[in-house]
């Protein structure tokens, strides 16, 4: 299906491929671009750096670097041989030395920042090592601080620690404003579509809104603004959320321009497993709350988008990719 597709829209020789922008975080991002490789189109992912725990914490710590755990998901699934990587960049050591748990991956990305002297400059050699279907851009050189303002008033410094809490977010900033890059902001007011990415919504998606320079590039440009809805909740997030809710977040932290379309899953999600999520992970499937996505005037893009693997509901990345290509395509 996909390949007809592709192939029925380079007929002609004249096409030219949309640019797509996508911010995000690691997970969410990954599967977004796992997919999106797959169609003709100029891709860029904005990552956010502000991941402060596991490996990434302690590097960042000990070396006064960018997270690297966030830039390494993007760049294995942007990768031509994603297939052949996976096992090697994720693998983490287990020992009772300095290296427990750390992922090779992550160690790479540390070297060729050393090597390098800046992030982009090492994610722009590891690009032509590992043949990377796009343009991976970190949000900022800076080494960022994100700070929860939570649901009592009280404040929670850094990633990890607003994560962790068992108190509900209610607002999250930066402790300095971050310097953006001019290469960032032109790929935006260059961008077809900026897509707001699945993942955690306060911490993985929104830390990439969190700067006056990136809302004013939105604003100026002509770039459609799609979210690609989560299948589910995160506790302390996103709890009791429906689609339309997390619209509404996002839409906060824009600037005068706002999300325009909504991807969402339509697919039955197997009753056992919602249960498991419910009970294991006080998750919870966002549902469509159709009346209010009217209200607001949001073009809606409903499908059938899941898949299950070992026991755990993702995005199908082909699927979802699809939808996108055939919005582009329109």
């Amino acid at each position: 299906m996909y390949d007809i597709l592709i192939t029925e829209n380079y007929a002609g020789g004249n096409f030219m491929k949309r640019k797509v922008v996508v911010l995000g975080g690691g997970t969410g991002s990954s599967t977004l671009l796992r997919g999106l490789k797959e169609f003709p189109l100029d891709i860029t992912a904005i990552v956010s750096v502000c991941d402060d725990g596991g490996s990434t914490g302690k590097l960042r710590d000990e070396f006064d670097i960018l997270a690297p755990g966030d830039i390494r998901k993007v760049i294995e699934a942007l990768s031509d041989n994603e297939n052949e990587l996976s096992n090697l960049l994720n693998y983490r050591f287990e020992s009772n030395g300095v290296l427990n748990n750390h992922s090779l991956g992550n160690l790479i990305i540390l070297a060729e920042m050393k090597l390098q002297g800046t992030t982009q400059k090492a994610i722009e050699s590891l690009s032509k090592i590992l043949k990377l279907k796009g343009k991976v851009l970190p949000f900022t050189e800076d080494k960022v601080t994100l700070i929860g303002k939570m649901e009592d008033n009280s404040i929670i410094e850094g990633e990890h620690n607003i994560t962790k809490s068992p108190k509900k977010i209610k607002e999250v900033y930066y402790k300095d404003e971050p310097t953006i890059s001019e290469e960032l902001i032109n790929e935006i007011l260059t961008a077809d579509i900026i897509l707001l990415s699945m993942g955690s919504l306060f911490t993985s998606v929104i830390p990439n809104l969190l700067s006056k320079n990136i809302k004013k590039a939105i604003d100026e440009s002509n770039a459609k603004i799609i979210y690609c809805c989560n299948l589910f909740t995160q506790p302390g997030e996103t709890d009791d959320f429906k689609v339309s809710d997390h619209i509404k977040t996002l839409n906060h932290y824009l600037g005068k321009r706002k999300v325009e379309y909504i991807i969402a899953n339509t697919g039955e999600i197997n009753q056992e497993l919602a249960n498991k999520y419910a009970t294991e992970e006080q998750k919870d499937p966002v549902p469509i709350d159709y009346e209010n996505i009217r209200k607001g005037k949001y073009e809606l893009i409903e499908d059938d988008l899941l898949t299950t693997t070992d026991g755990t509901i993702k995005h199908n990345s082909l699927k979802l990719s699809s939808v996108i290509f055939s919005y582009l395509m329109r």
